[in-house]
């Protein structure tokens, strides 16, 4: 098997058992959970940098004012997804949470339409507006809109736009990223705890050891992400991405028992189709210019 499609596989896998991980610590508070996260991730990602000297790129943003505001933006945006996504598991939406992550290529396409002026295509057209109607119907046969699916796909849509127009990949990025946030975790921790309100006193010592490992469990499937993407085509990223809303969604349902009624199935079965869509079209297209190039 080629390197590059087991290191993908492996992350998207993780990436969709995350779950299990924050149920496993789900007495914990989602904003504390977030914090710990943050530090531990920090301190990690300083260990890995260390490791594979990632230094300088990081100092050269930093030195750039625009270039630090933008990795400012994308900590907070990422800061929000973080917390969106374990709330939305430790509190029974897991499905829901799904979803987002369904939904965020064809977002991701259309924030590259409206910013970076990219053109689509008739059916990557097609399948946004099919993707739409099913968000649509979701919304109109609950009465509710699906605010946890829609802040997942625009935040993770949008931190993923903001850092293709930075200067540092993944593993720089994600350190800054950090090192921005470490100083407010770090405090937040501090004023729960002399407050009373931490759960550090309280957690027996298996759960905190969990707590700590959150950095390592943020950063490993990254890290394989990396690995991945220098090695195989983004064909083969895009089709493997799916794995991790799969893995999410069989959770939610199957193991977790959560909500999911013949009305939801449309739903997520009109965005399903507008997926299959937009993959098939993209395979089609690439396939046809590599034909054109070796004539």
């Amino acid at each position: 098997m080629n390197s590059g499609i087991l290191y993908a596989g492996l992350a998207y896998i993780l990436w969709g058992l995350l779950p299990i991980y924050w149920k496993a610590i789900q007495q914990v508070p989602a904003s504390e959970i977030l914090l710990y996260r943050m530090s531990w991730s920090f301190l990690f990602m300083i260990l890995v940098c260390f490791l594979t000297k990632h230094w300088k790129k990081i100092i050269t943003a930093l030195r750039h004012r625009r270039s630090f505001l933008t990795f400012v933006t994308t900590a907070l945006i990422l800061s929000l997804n973080w917390f969106t996504y374990i709330w939305a598991v430790n509190s029974g939406y897991l499905v829901d949470a799904s979803l987002g992550y369904f939904i965020n290529p064809l977002l991701s396409v259309l924030l590259g339409v409206i910013f970076l002026h990219e053109k689509l295509r008739t059916w990557q057209w097609a399948a946004i507006g099919i993707a739409a109607l099913g968000v649509l119907y979701l919304t109109m046969s609950y009465g509710e809109f699906p605010w946890i699916a829609i802040i997942l796909a625009f935040t993770f849509g949008t931190y993923g736009l903001l850092r293709k127009t930075g200067p540092l990949g993944s593993i720089d990025g994600l350190t800054l990223e950090m090192a921005i946030l470490f100083l407010p975790a770090l405090s937040g921790i501090l004023l729960l705890e002399f407050s009373g309100k931490g759960s550090l006193a309280s957690l027996p010592l298996g759960k905190l050891f969990l707590l700590a490992m959150t950095g390592m469990v943020t950063a490993i499937p990254l890290l394989l992400f990396t690995a991945a993407a220098k090695r195989i085509t983004l064909t083969n990223l895009g089709l493997l991405q799916y794995f991790a809303p799969t893995f999410q969604f069989l959770l939610g349902v199957i193991v977790y028992q959560e909500n999911f009624s013949q009305t939801r199935l449309i739903g997520f079965c009109v965005i399903w189709l507008a997926l299959i869509i937009y993959t098939f079209e993209g395979i089609y297209i690439r396939q046809k210019q590599h034909v054109q190039l070796s004539t």
